[in-house]
C-alpha cells in the first residue's frame, strides 16, 4: 500500500498576501508580479500577469514564489493548483507550498495529484457569500507517496498529455490575443480614446438590462437539454460563455423561459470579487433550457447603434474593465455589485456603427478558425483527464 503524509508535513503551506493600503506608490507600481486569480488559467498552467505589479518594497510585504512552485487558489475556483511559469507574489486567494521536501515528493506529481483531486476539495469551501477554502483544509490534504521514480514516471507520462493539452490552449489563447490586437488596431484603447471616437452613455447603446433568477438548485448538472438549469457565475467569470457551469433547477420549480439565454446575448457580471466583477462574455451559441441567475445581467442591446461584439471586447479591454470595476460598491462582507443605474449611465467611446461591424465581420473569421482549434483542445483534455485517472489508480505504474 502507497503511504499517505498530510501536505502540511511535505511543505510550508502560506497564505498569499495585499500590500496596504492599496495602490499606495510604494508598494505598487514597479516590475514584479503579483497574481491574482484572475490571471490564472482554468486549466492552472497559464499565468498571465496583468493587472497588479509591486515594487521590491512592496515584495517584501508579500508572498513571493518562484518559478516552478505550486500554489493552490483558495477563492474564485477554490482547490485549483498551479504551477508557476514565472517568478511572482501571490494575492490572498492562493495559498503558496514553499520549500518542498524533494525527498518525498516530486513537485509535478504533486500538481497533478492536486488536479485530480480538485473537485475533491472544492467540495469542503465554506462562505455564505461566496465559497473559500482555508489553509487549515489545503494542510489536511492527503498525499499519496509512492517511490519517487514511480512518482517522475507518472509525471512524465501525465506532462506529455499536459503538453499536448497546453498547445491546444495556446493556439486558443492566440486567437483570443489576435481579437484583442485587432480591437485596438480598429479602435484604439477604449480609455485614453486616442482615434477621438464620440463619447457616450450605455444608455445610449442599450435598450434595457435584464437580470436573472437564483432560486435553490440541486448541487449538479443536468443530464439532459430536456432539463432546466440555472447558470453559475463561472458560465461568464472567466469573459468566454460557457454553458456546462450550470445547476439543475428542482422539479418542485418551473422553468421561466423570459429568462432563457439565447444566441447572441451579451451576458455581463454583476455581483462578484472585486477582483472578478463586471467581466462580460458574447453567446455565439448554446444548448436550450439555461437561464439566468440574479447575478448575471443580460445587456440588451440596440443593433442599430452598437454591435454587441464590439460592446464585449470594450467591457473586457484591461484598462476600461478597472473603470467598470470601480463602479461595484458592497458593505463589508458582502459582493460587490453593480448597478443597473450606474451601468447605464457608464461613460463609453462610440465608434461608427459601419467600423463595428467591420471589426464583428473579422472577428467572426477568427472565432471560425478557434472553434477547429476548440475541438482539438476537447479531444486533448479527454485524453488527459483519462490519463490521469490511470495514474492515480496504478494503471501507469511500470
Amino acid at each position: 500500500m502507497t503511504d499517505e503524509k498530510l501536505l502540511s508535513t511535505l511543505a510550508t503551506i502560506v497564505r498569499g498576501s495585499s500590500p496596504r493600503p492599496k495602490g499606495d506608490p510604494r508598494y505598487y507600481g514597479g516590475s514584479i508580479p503579483r497574481l491574482m486569480v484572475s490571471d490564472v488559467s482554468r486549466d492552472g498552467m497559464y499565468v498571465t500577469p496583468q493587472i497588479d505589479f509591486l515594487t521590491e518594497e512592496g515584495a517584501k510585504k508579500s508572498r513571493p514564489m518562484k518559478k516552478g512552485d505550486v500554489i493552490i487558489a483558495v477563492s474564485g475556483d477554490p482547490g485549483e493548483p498551479c504551477i508557476l511559469n514565472v517568478d511572482a507574489c501571490i494575492h490572498d486567494g492562493f495559498v503558496g507550498l514553499r520549500d518542498l521536501d524533494t525527498k518525498l515528493i516530486f513537485s509535478p506529481y504533486l500538481y497533478q495529484y492536486l488536479k485530480l483531486v480538485k473537485e475533491r476539495n472544492k467540495a469542503q469551501a465554506v462562505g455564505a457569500i461566496y465559497k473559500n477554502l482555508n489553509t487549515d483544509q489545503i494542510k489536511k490534504i492527503k498525499i499519496p507517496l509512492p517511490p519517487l521514480s514511480t512518482q517522475q514516471h507518472i509525471a512524465q507520462i501525465l506532462d506529455k498529455a499536459d503538453t499536448l493539452r497546453q498547445k491546444d490552449q495556446a493556439l486558443l489563447a492566440h486567437y483570443d490575443q489576435l481579437a484583442q490586437s485587432l480591437f485596438l488596431e480598429m479602435f484604439g484603447d477604449p480609455v485614453l480614446n486616442p482615434k477621438g471616437w464620440n463619447m457616450i452613455q450605455f444608455n445610449t447603446v442599450l435598450k434595457n438590462i435584464e437580470n436573472g433568477w437564483s432560486p435553490v438548485c440541486e448541487p449538479k448538472s443536468r443530464n439532459s437539454d430536456e432539463q432546466w438549469a440555472v447558470l453559475k457565475l463561472g458560465a461568464v467569470t472567466y469573459r468566454t460563455y460557457n454553458s456546462l457551469d450550470h445547476k439543475v433547477l428542482p422539479k418542485s420549480e418551473a422553468g421561466r423561459p423570459e429568462i432563457e439565454v439565447k444566441k447572441g446575448d451579451l451576458l455581463f457580471t454583476r455581483k462578484n470579487t472585486y477582483e472578478l466583477v463586471g467581466a462580460s462574455a458574447f453567446v455565439f451559441d448554446t444548448p436550450p433550457k439555461l437561464m439566468l441567475p440574479d447575478t448575471i445581467f443580460r445587456l440588451n442591446y440596440d443593433i442599430e447603434k452598437s454591435h454587441p461584439l464590439f460592446l464585449y471586447f470594450l467591457i473586457n479591454h484591461q484598462n476600461y474593465r478597472k473603470e467598470i470595476q470601480r463602479l461595484a460598491s458592497g458593505t463589508s462582507g458582502s459582493m460587490p455589485n453593480i448597478s443597473k443605474g450606474k451601468l447605464m449611465k457608464k461613460i463609453l467611446p462610440l465608434p461608427p456603427i459601419e467600423l463595428q461591424n467591420q471589426f464583428a465581420e473579422r472577428i467572426a473569421s477568427i472565432e471560425a478558425q478557434k472553434a477547429i482549434a476548440q475541438k482539438a483542445a476537447e479531444q486533448s483534455e479527454a485524453l488527459f483527464q483519462s490519463l490521469l485517472q490511470r495514474a492515480f489508480k496504478g494503471e501507469l505504474v511500470e
